[in-house]
């Protein structure tokens, strides 16, 4: 199958894409290079898994506690609900547990968007 360059850039829905030019069927393989956002970026409703726990230093405490909790890459989560006005705190459901995070906490969160 013939392959397209499409660029590189920061790209928001990192989904392959088929097209068809001609009657050749052409492939566009898109590689992000980024396609996780903050935990307290995500809106709510949003079906995502966990990507990765950032931590601050070599010794961070809540970075620890968030992966003991079980923001663990490759987690399913969704933010159930969030404070009016965009404050704190974000309700977080991880399975059948949910969370009550400070936006500075869920900062620490990158997932990445699962398309359903």
């Amino acid at each position: 199958v013939p392959l397209e360059f499409v660029g590189i850039g920061k790209f928001t829905d990192c989904r392959p894409v088929k097209r068809r030019r001609q009657s050749i069927q052409l492939q566009t393989i898109l590689i992000c290079i980024e396609c996780s956002v903050r935990l307290s970026e995500l809106a709510a409703k949003v079906p995502s898994i966990v990507r990765e726990v950032e931590s601050l230093g070599d010794n961070d405490v809540i970075a620890r506690r968030l992966r003991d909790l079980g923001f663990v890459a490759g987690e399913p989560l969704v933010i159930v609900a969030s404070a009016p006005m965009g404050g704190d705190p974000l309700l977080v459901q991880i399975g059948f547990t949910r969370f009550a995070l400070r936006r500075s906490e869920a900062a620490r969160v990158r997932v990445e968007h699962i398309n359903v």
